[in-house]
Order: C-alpha cells, then sequence, then structure tokens
C-alpha cells in the first residue's frame, strides 16, 4: 500500500512540475498572445492527465495482483518503479530548460555579446608614434599659445565687468580657473576650445546655503545625482549662522556680524536675487542671462582695444565666445559662471558646455573639474618621464570625435575616456605608463570602456572612489559617498544604448583609417 501511494505521489509531482500555469509569472517576457505556445501547453496538460489517469488504473490492478505476490518480487517492482519515474520527471525538466532557451528574447546585451579587438594596424608602433609626434610638437606649442592669449584676455574682459557691476546689487566675480583638455594638454581636435570657470558670490550681507544629493536630509531626486541646490540667505536670517542671535554673549561682546547700532535690512524679491520664481533658490537661468549681459557690456568696454571679433556662440550658454581673427582663425571661449562649494576645489557649474542634458532648476550640477586636473598633474610627477597617459587620451578622443562626424551623436563624450584613463592611473603601477608601453595601454583604456558599456556601468573617477590620494582636495563627503554611474541613462534608454555601443565599435573598426587622416591644426586654420 506504501508503494502505491509513493507511486501516485511521483506521478502526481510530475504532473504539476509540468502544469504551464504553476508559474505563470516566472518569465515576464513570454508573449501572451502566442496562440501556438498556447495550444502546445494545453496539449502537454491533457496528455499528463491521460497519462495520470491511465497509470492510476494500472496501478489498481498491480495492487491487488501482488497480494499473490513474494515480498520480495514487490519491493523489487516497486524500486524500479520509482527508478522510472525519477528518470521520467528528469527529462521533462530538462524538456522545458530547452523550450525556454528556445524563446529567450534578445536583450541589451546582445548587442556587444561579441567582442570587437582592437584592430591591428591601428597599434603599430609607427602609426602611433607618427599620430604623438603631430600633437608633440605641433599641438602642445599651438595650444600654449592659444592658453596665453585667452588667460591675457579673460583677465582684461572679467576686470571690465567688474568696474560695471553694483557691488551692493549685483553678484560679485572672482578671478576665473582654466579647466578641461586645453589646460590639461591633451586637446588635439578642432576647435581650439578653452574652458574658464568664473566663480561669483552674493552681494552682502547675502550668503549661499547649499543642500548636496548625498546628504542625509536631502530630498534631491534619484536621477539628480551628483547635484544640488543652492539657497539664498541674509546674514542673520539662520540663527545657526551667528552665535549673537543664539545666545546671550552679555554686553561687553561685540559682534563684528550684526552691529546693534547699524542693522542691515535689504528687502530685494527673488527675482533680483537671481532665485527661481515664488522661492530662494538659485535658478541657473537667472544666473545665464545677467552673466550674458554682463558679459556684453564689458566686451563693448574694450572692444576697441583688440582687432577681432567676439559673439555668442548659442543663447542659452551664458559666456559662450567665438573669437574671429581676421586671418579666419576661431578660438572658442567658454566662460561658465560657478558657484564655489564652501572653500573646497568642488564647483557648481551652470552649464556644462559639451553636456546637453541640463538638470532642471533649482537644481545645479556639480564639477570636480579642478580636482581632476590636480590628480593629473599629481600623477603626472611620478609617472615615467615621457609618459604615455596623455597620449592614449589624446588618441582616444581623436577618435571619437571623427566617428562622431561619420555616425552621428551617442552617449560617449571625451570625458567618458578620461574617466576610463583616470582609472587605469589610479589601478595600476606607474612604471606601466612608460612611452614604450602606448599601444598597450591605448588597449587597456578601449577594454575598459568596452566593458563599462557591456556592463552599463561606469563610475565617476573621483566620488566614491578610495584610491584616490589623500593631496588631492576632494572632499571628504564625496570620498565617502556612494560612487556615480555616469552610465545611468542608459539602463532604460535602450535605442540610445543600441546607437552608443554601435559607435564604438565602428571607431574601433575605422581608427586605422581615421588615424591617417589626422592633420595638426595650423595658426592660420579654423
Amino acid at each position: 500500500m506504501q508503494g502505491t501511494i509513493a507511486r501516485v505521489c511521483m506521478v502526481v509531482a510530475a504532473a504539476i512540475l509540468n502544469h504551464p500555469l504553476l508559474f505563470p509569472h516566472e518569465n515576464t517576457t513570454l508573449p501572451e498572445q502566442d496562440e501556438d505556445l498556447v495550444a502546445r501547453m494545453r496539449e502537454h496538460e491533457e496528455m499528463l492527465e491521460m497519462e495520470h489517469a491511465r497509470l492510476e488504473k494500472e496501478l489498481a490492478q498491480l495492487d491487488s495482483e501482488l497480494e499473490e505476490t513474494p515480498s520480495d518480487q514487490g519491493f523489487s517492482w516497486y524500486f524500479w518503479s520509482a527508478v522510472s519515474f525519477v528518470i521520467f520527471l528528469a527529462i521533462e525538466m530538462c524538456r522545458a530548460d530547452i523550450a525556454e532557451d528556445e524563446i529567450r528574447p534578445v536583450e541589451d546585451e546582445d548587442v556587444i555579446s561579441e567582442t570587437v579587438s582592437i584592430p591591428p594596424r591601428m597599434m603599430d608602433k609607427n602609426a602611433l608614434r607618427n599620430f604623438c609626434d603631430k600633437c608633440t610638437y605641433t599641438s602642445s606649442h599651438e595650444n600654449w599659445k592659444v592658453r596665453e592669449f585667452v588667460e591675457g584676455f579673460a583677465d582684461d574682459l572679467l576686470e571690465s565687468l567688474r568696474s560695471m557691476c553694483d557691488r551692493e546689487v549685483d553678484m560679485e566675480v572672482g578671478d576665473f580657473i582654466g579647466v578641461g583638455s586645453m589646460f590639461e594638454s591633451w586637446k588635439v581636435c578642432q576647435p581650439l576650445m578653452c574652458d574658464l570657470l568664473v566663480p561669483f558670490t552674493p552681494p552682502d550681507p547675502h550668503s549661499f546655503l547649499y543642500h548636496l544629493w548625498c546628504s542625509s536630509s536631502s530630498d534631491i531626486p534619484p536621477d539628480m545625482q551628483c547635484s544640488g541646490t543652492i539657497k539664498v540667505t541674509m546674514f542673520g536670517e539662520d540663527e545657526e549662522a551667528c552665535l549673537c542671535g543664539s545666545a546671550n554673549l552679555g554686553e561687553d561682546v561685540l559682534c563684528l556680524l550684526h552691529n546693534k547700532n547699524k542693522v542691515v535690512k535689504v528687502n530685494r524679491s527673488p527675482d533680483e536675487l537671481l532665485c527661481s520664481s515664488g522661492t530662494h533658490f538659485l535658478a541657473k537661468d537667472q544666473i545665464m542671462r545677467w552673466f550674458q549681459i554682463a558679459v556684453t557690456k564689458a566686451w563693448a568696454g574694450i572692444s576697441h582695444k583688440y582687432d577681432f571679433e567676439v559673439t555668442f556662440r548659442s543663447l542659452d550658454a551664458a559666456g559662450a565666445l567665438k573669437i574671429r581673427f581676421r586671418s579666419g582663425k576661431v578660438i572658442v571661449l567658454n566662460l561658465i559662471p560657478v558657484v564655489q562649494l564652501e572653500d573646497t576645489d568642488a564647483y557648481f557649474v551652470s552649464y556644462f558646455p559639451s553636456d546637453h542634458n541640463s538638470f532642471p532648476d533649482p537644481y545645479w550640477p556639480l564639477s570636480l573639474a579642478v580636482c581632476e586636473r590636480n590628480l593629473l598633474k599629481y600623477l603626472a610627477k611620478r609617472l615615467p618621464q615621457n609618459s604615455c597617459h596623455l597620449h592614449c587620451l589624446q588618441v582616444a578622443t581623436f577618435l571619437h570625435r571623427k566617428q562622431l562626424s561619420l555616425t552621428g551623436e551617442s552617449a560617449l563624450t571625451s570625458y567618458h575616456f578620461k574617466t576610463a584613463m583616470v582609472h587605469l592611473l589610479l589601478s595600476t603601477r606607474t612604471s606601466a605608463w612608460g612611452a614604450a608601453s602606448l599601444e598597450r595601454r591605448l588597449q587597456d583604456v578601449f577594454t575598459f570602456l568596452q566593458k563599462s558599456l557591456q556592463e552599463k556601468r561606469l563610475y565617476h573617477a573621483l566620488i566614491g572612489n578610495r584610491k584616490v590620494p589623500q593631496d588631492i582636495r576632494v572632499p571628504e563627503r564625496f570620498r565617502k559617498a556612494e560612487p556615480i554611474n555616469l552610465f545611468r541613462s542608459l539602463v532604460l534608454r535602450r535605442k540610445l544604448y543600441a546607437a552608443t555601443v554601435r559607435h564604438f565599435q565602428e571607431m574601433l573598426r575605422n581608427a586605422p583609417v581615421l588615424l591617417e587622416e589626422y592633420t595638426p591644426y595650423l595658426s592660420n586654420g579654423c
């Protein structure tokens, strides 16, 4: 009797495991409207039910017969019967797995499942040496002259801007800071572009109060990572800003900020403080409008001193200037209004020249470009003489820019190649970056970026990275923060991801031809 129960349980288990409605949502990618698939599953269910009924009938007959057989034969029959059902279960489970594999949908990862190797001709030492020689002896010299001119012109322009501003009403403009490829010595493609951060502070008696995405009390949305808000406050408005408003210090103690005999009362609307409508949060569009007007007036005051033309490249980007000389040469100058985060090398930027997906007001993206520039200088002092790290970046960004002209826009930017190289610099020994290792390190950069694309994950080089040396002034809150995925937008945007992968693969395939087309820009070119 016990053997009969065991056999019946085995048959029931087989039927349950093969029932099509056991796990209705196990594979959410199955097409719900596939009539052929549903029909096959119903036929399979009916077959199992018929088999179940037949086996029950046979088991009933065998029970009556076994009552007259010796016990050892009955146990032998039970054993082989159980083995048969186990084999039956194994076969059915294998068939189910094979069926699932046959109907598996194409995933995004299949787009890049085929490994794209670096073309051998691109890794030819002579071709790379020829490219690097042109960069070193032509581009570097030209870049040095451009930087010298831009720094002098920017000083003159900002001094003119300060002279026309009202210090009691307007924002106070500080000294510029050069960042980006031109000031990191790896600029190789046209146009000649210089990025200058221009810090500004509010007029007295106002100050800025910062709220970052990584703070414990932050209400910034998850898709606004690496950003923050800037609130315009007034001295004395927040009692925590000064002890004289929260403690009884006695009559003999004088507050240098708040003189009792001279109380500062400034009633300004949010619009006058360049804030978002109805709030006290600094607005990027208001700042850019103010800065564009200020730069226009400043240039009008000094234009008679220069023999070239200055125009705005874009009305949406304040300070995006195009300088055109009579010879036809063009220099692009991006004066970017920024707010310094306390006394650190981190800045809230009003816009990124190469980023078309800016955050909406009142969220300000955070830039660690100054920290990145300092990190490259720090590493350059510890790398071998004539190290290849800048040449790797020049080759990679040159190929990327050339491929963009062929396949159009993609999610990849020069900043992603720079991020990949910084990760490698921080994780490999310094002796591996000698001049003779250019082709190997270049392949490492492409392999790293290819893997990052496949995983849709490329972390920010400084935020959440404990490998960054302490000598680099990265704020501690950013060192301890969760890493920021620069490829986060590719997770949900499948079309953009596929286009980006195709761009990267085509770039590697076309690399030999693109390198041969390189011609360094000349001083009289445009």
